[in-house]
């Protein structure tokens, strides 16, 4: 069944909620902060909420969908997006740029002695220096190199590159949430054969713990993809719509394969997703028909040559040899 993006080209945002619950039992285990803890709060009516998984945490968790580890490549459905790759010396991968928590800002990929990446994008970026950045020219520029960076947004903060302006807001985000929540105490010991009495400091000894858990009524996951603001960019209908495609596929995706967020936290959808904006018309297809216009947007925006050539972009990764004041400074001589 084809997407009807006609019903989503007045929206400015696409709002998705899909009720989940713990594949075994009742309790879950929740994401925690350091000096916080689990993040709870109560609503003004009383209501006790938690916070499953943060916006941060399920953003990797997006970024990573499209990814095979196995192969260490797109997954063979996307293959053709365009990415920056970052080899060894020896030619071994080393890490890319959909992987990277800074994208194309990484510092494997912009801050070696490999700087042919970085004086392609100056060269790209020239014209950007002064007055206001056109985010239009930028996101052309991102989508160039790496299209889902235009998803999940890059800050490019290199003075170097247009005085460390080039940024691009997060398109797609989401959360996890659940209401009605109460604590579930439990503990444990960690047994040592050998000496149950040993310096337990040292690692030796019996090790008593406690472990807080939850339960919930309920737990929903969030997802919130910004139409307008990809549609601001201005890249035209099929890379618009692939984007929004794309971004679809991810969520389908995290949901079917990435809910074990802990060892004590495996989730699954309870239901079908919910559609909460725009309210009636659409209905968030299935991976499968996803990955199809995927295919087909992928080539659609190859053949516009909106893509990098080659398409994966590749970089090699060797620290720059440090300056003589910085080698003084870290060997504690005085300048």
């Amino acid at each position: 069944m084809p997407i009807d993006y006609s019903v989503l080209a007045k929206a400015p945002r696409l709002l998705i909620q899909a009720v989940l619950r713990p594949l075994q039992g009742e309790r879950f285990q929740v994401t925690g902060f350091a000096d916080l803890g689990p993040a709870r709060y109560t609503l003004p009516d009383g209501t006790e909420k938690l916070l499953v998984e943060s916006a941060q945490s399920v953003a990797n968790r997006l970024e990573i969908a499209c990814w095979d580890d196995a192969s260490d490549e797109l997954i063979p459905e996307l293959e053709g997006l365009p990415y920056i790759r970052v080899k060894t010396p020896d030619d071994r991968r080393l890490t890319n740029s959909i992987l990277e928590a800074h994208r194309i800002n990484s510092p494997y990929i912009l801050e070696g002695k490999d700087k042919r990446v970085f004086d392609q994008l100056k060269k790209d970026a020239a014209g950007l220096e002064s007055g206001p950045v056109k985010l239009t020219d930028l996101a052309r520029l991102v989508f160039r190199y790496d299209a889902n960076a235009i998803l999940h947004g890059v800050f490019i903060a290199k003075s170097e590159l247009a005085g460390g302006r080039l940024r691009l807001a997060r398109a797609i985000s989401g959360f996890i949430e659940a209401t009605d929540v109460r604590i579930a105490e439990s503990g444990g010991v960690k047994n040592d054969r050998v000496d149950p009495s040993g310096d337990t400091k040292a690692g030796f000894g019996n090790v008593p713990f406690h472990r807080t858990e939850f339960v919930a009524k309920n737990i929903t996951a969030f997802f919130n993809l910004d139409l307008a603001l990809l549609r601001g960019y201005g890249l035209g209908n099929d890379a618009t719509a692939l984007l929004i495609t794309l971004a679809l596929f991810k969520v389908r995706r995290f949901l079917a394969t990435g809910l074990r967020l802990r060892t004590a936290c495996d989730l699954e959808v309870g239901g079908e997703l919910q559609v909460i904006r725009p309210g009636t018309g659409f209905t968030v297809p299935d991976e499968s028909t996803l990955l199809t216009e995927c295919r087909r947007l992928i080539e659609q925006c190859a053949n516009a040559k909106l893509f990098a050539a080659p398409r994966v972009t590749e970089v090699t990764w060797q620290p720059e040899k440090k300056k003589k004041k910085e080698e003084d400074a870290d060997a504690g001589g005085e300048e």
